[in-house]
């Protein structure tokens, strides 16, 4: 067998094991992909939980946009045992459109404490988060202040 024939039939053999991906490389691809998913799903779930809390939030000062609206139209103010339906219900005609809230432990803003007389507005709100963080916010005019707990 001449050097020629040789040649030509491992270049024949090796041209026929070229023909696809070996084992090794579609396993390293895998682990490829699999290294970037681990890195990006954080990611990704830490932002919903971002874009989630400052939807609570957005609602919130919406909230209480529309609550001291409501107060000055009106001249009262809710109760602490309003309910937030019957909240959001009343604040509706002062531009107050609730979020939707669907996790666990989520809530649309509640008045927590509040009292209005004469010229004095003074009021607590808690919304939590679809991601279970609770903010709040207060409004306090005249003498009178309100912590929220």
């Amino acid at each position: 067998m001449s050097i020629t024939t040789a040649l030509k039939a491992r270049r024949e053999q090796l041209r026929d094991r070229e023909a696809g991906f070996t084992l090794i490389e579609l396993l390293v691809v895998v682990i490829i992909i699999g290294i970037l998913a681990a890195i990006a799903i954080p990611v990704y779930i830490g932002v919903q939980n971002n874009a989630k809390n400052s939807s609570a939030q957005s609602d919130l000062t919406n909230a209480k946009t529309a609550y001291v609206a409501y107060y000055t139209a009106t001249g009262n103010g809710f109760s602490a045992a309003t309910s937030s339906s019957a909240l959001s219900t009343a604040l509706s005609n002062y531009g107050y459109t609730a979020g939707t809230y669907t996790a666990t432990g989520a809530a649309a803003p509640a008045l927590l404490s509040g009292s209005a007389s004469g010229t004095a507005l003074t009021f607590c709100m808690k919304a939590t988060s679809d991601a279970g963080t609770a903010y709040y916010i207060t409004q306090s005019t005249g003498a009178s202040t309100t912590a929220c707990s």
